[in-house]
């Protein structure tokens, strides 16, 4: 009764040791071999225990939110330091002015000509194959006339 106790104890102080290595630096296969488990006993305990499982999924997102703040810091120093790349990457993902843009020009006539019949079966193709939807792709009748 002792030695379960005893394992329970242990147990429980190894979760708790992975969980504050996941906070830490939220990849797996690091926060396990600092708290001195396997990988397989980590993701038994997942599937065994829910609570765990939760606390560890929050203990991961915890990790990520410090390491984008670390991130970000990183990215602040390096444009105070005039590092071109660190400046166009802030600018391009936090200023709209700089983001990537995708322009589209019409060159054509665009007076809402209706879709001929031939156009329609087209795109009506288009569509299925581009949604993944299995009726019709592939045979005959989801091919456009010629």
């Amino acid at each position: 009764m002792a030695n379960n106790k005893n394992t329970k104890k242990r147990t429980a102080d190894d979760k708790k040791a992975v969980l504050e290595q996941l906070a830490k630096l939220p990849i797996v296969q690091v926060a396990v071999q600092k708290a001195g488990i396997s990988r397989a006993t980590y993701y038994r305990w997942r599937i065994a225990d829910r609570r765990f499982a939760d606390d560890a999924d929050e203990a991961i997102e915890e990790g990520v939110q410090m390491i984008n703040d670390l991130s970000e810091s990183q990215l602040i120093s390096a444009i105070k330091n005039n590092n071109f790349s660190a400046v166009r990457f802030w600018l391009q993902n936090r200023h709209r002015a700089y983001a990537n843009k995708v322009e589209v020009f019409d060159r054509g006539k665009s007076d809402n000509q209706e879709l001929t019949d031939e156009q329609k079966k087209i795109v009506e193709a288009a569509l299925r194959l581009a949604s993944g939807s299995p009726e019709k792709n592939g045979t005959e009748e989801s091919k456009p006339d010629k």
